[in-house]
């Protein structure tokens, strides 16, 4: 496996992970970066640039990371009320006021963060092109009635997020999300990272696709776990909420349609290199590169406490969700306890951990079943603790 790329001494164990990921993970084409205070210690990247090609992953190569682009998404929330644009405990109709529709006047701007609002699927899938459109997404996510009622419980807004942190930027500053982080987060700190791909990036994004993890040829003395049977059944039941909540687009986007790309939908269309992801990551917990950090300190606590825990609705396990962001548990396995980020549905993960420093973002071009904890990104992440 020819990887390019550069590793600090100390943290060749991530190296070797990578390169494992290849020989026995079924990995087609993918990268990952790591920074640690700051400064970068990983910057890796192999494979072929296209899930089905031959032509060589490069330094430049982005993919789309599905959901890991929601915890950037999410930083904009946060950092309006940072700067006293958005009030976290106002209702959402302070800034929307259509949205308080079929009993959702008390929604908060903090349920929508969480996982809270009760809205993760609609009556009425929209098309693709619908979903794309920038206001019939919105409008339909502020008609629809909750599943629950708002803020009494939790379950992943797989799909309608979307919308529904859109919207709330829009409303709040005149600006698509899409613009907003790249005029003041990705810009600023040099980042690449997209909802909505410029046309003068587009040579530079892969093919993603589906892939089958190899089958192992041996004992590893790891251990297998089959997943429980009331997920199985809520995936496959077409009138469970998880199907719906994940079914809220039907039929599915093409991922490498060219007008998918150029969408911002940052539920599930982010377009990154892992270095982009690392860096932003980076950047919310301290200064790189002579930036100074997104976060406050205050901020960095409202992203990283617990808001919402215990049995999803959606999902149908625990999971636990700070302010946009995953936290560390059983579900979303990462650094430790203090740790906050999001992995997107098939592989790509990006997070922080402030008490080591830590920030990784894990891109990939083939897609293996399973939502949160990927065996790759996994595999990355414990060479990760193995190096510090």
């Amino acid at each position: 496996m020819d990887v390019r790329g550069t590793v600090a001494p100390g943290f060749e164990p991530v190296r070797d992970a990578f390169v494992r990921n290849f020989e026995q993970r079924g990995e087609r084409g993918a990268a990952v970066a790591v920074y640690r205070d700051g400064r970068k210690v990983v910057d890796l990247w192999a494979g072929t640039r296209d899930v089905d090609g031959t032509e060589p992953w490069a330094v430049d190569t982005v993919q789309i990371v599905r959901s890991a682009g929601k915890g950037i998404a999410a930083a904009v929330p946060l950092l309006l009320h940072q700067r006293g644009q958005v009030d976290l405990d106002a209702p959402v109709s302070t800034y929307w006021p259509e949205f308080k529709a079929n009993g959702k006047e008390r929604v908060l701007v903090r349920d929508l963060l969480a996982h809270r609002a009760g809205v993760p699927a609609l009556d009425r899938a929209l098309t693709p092109a619908e979903a794309a459109d920038g206001v019939t997404g919105p409008a339909a996510v502020a008609a629809q009635r909750p599943e629950w009622e708002p803020g009494t419980d939790h379950g992943y807004h797989a799909q309608t997020y979307s919308w529904l942190i859109g919207e709330l930027v829009r409303r709040a500053t005149g600006r698509t999300i899409g613009r907003w982080i790249a005029e003041e987060i990705a810009r600023p700190l040099g980042l690449d990272f997209w909802f909505g791909l410029p046309p003068e990036e587009a040579h530079r994004i892969g093919r993603i696709g589906p892939v089958e993890p190899p089958a192992p040829t041996e004992p590893s003395g790891a251990l297998r776990v089959r997943p429980k049977r009331s997920v199985v059944e809520a995936y496959r039941d077409p009138d469970s909420l998880t199907r719906r909540a994940f079914g809220a687009i039907d039929p599915l986007p093409d991922e490498n349609d060219a007008a998918y790309r150029t969408a911002e939908l940052p539920a599930s269309n982010g377009i990154a290199t892992a270095r982009g992801l690392a860096h932003c990551y980076a950047a919310m917990i301290g200064p790189v590169d002579g930036h100074r950090r997104l976060f406050a300190p205050a901020t960095l606590t409202l992203a990283r406490t617990e808001e919402s825990a215990g049995p999803d609705r959606v999902l149908v396990v625990n999971t636990r969700f700070g302010l946009g962001y995953m936290l560390h548990g059983p579900a979303a396995p990462l650094l430790g306890p203090g740790s906050f980020g999001h992995p997107g549905r098939g592989g790509s993960l990006g997070f922080a951990d402030p008490e080591t420093g830590i920030a990784l973002g894990y891109v990939t071009n083939g897609l293996q079943k399973g939502v949160t904890a990927d065996p790759r990104a996994q595999a990355l992440v414990r060479a990760v603790r193995s190096a510090l």
